[in-house]
């Protein structure tokens, strides 16, 4: 019987260049001239460091952009709701969600349930396992994680037929 794995991974490589690109980028811009400003990654995490909570906002802004131009889904990131302040710098902390928590999958598997498609959903750790008999069940289960709206972005892997 056909499967795949409904997963939430954010891809570490283009990640890091996403963090280069947001740094090249603010090194370029015109309101950050002069401004000392700092984007570091680390552990999934990015610690945008400014001199105002305002520049802060804006580094989220131009790290959402680079994102969105290395093809990984800017629904991944937690941003901290206000900038921590310490000394003359602001700093914002940028966490970036690995697979699905369990109040997530459970909410995924009883939305597929209710959409009765033909389909097994199992939960397997941080992963959905989708199970049916015909490959337009699956794509129908594809498209409905797609556009779920849980706050998570979702990928696809592992389909066997």
């Amino acid at each position: 019987m056909p499967s795949f794995d409904i997963v939430s991974e954010v891809d570490e490589v283009e990640l890091r260049n996403a963090v280069a690109n947001c740094k090249r980028d603010l090194d370029s811009r015109f309101d950050f001239r002069g401004v000392e400003c700092e984007v570091d990654y680390k552990d999934n995490q990015v610690s945008l460091r400014s001199e105002s909570d305002f520049q802060c906002n804006q580094m989220v802004e131009v790290l959402r952009t680079a994102l969105s131009k290395r093809n990984v889904d800017p629904a991944a990131m937690e941003v901290e709701d206000k900038a921590v302040h310490s000394g003359k710098f602001f700093t914002l902390k940028v966490k970036f969600k690995q697979g699905i928590d369990t109040e997530t999958a459970k909410k995924l598997v009883k939305e597929i349930k209710a959409s009765k498609i033909k389909v097994v959903a199992a939960i397997q750790g941080d992963s959905v396992r989708i199970t049916g008999k015909k490959r337009d069940d699956l794509q129908a289960v594809m498209a409905l994680a797609r556009n779920s709206d849980l706050g998570q972005p979702f990928q696809f892997n592992n389909f066997r037929d």
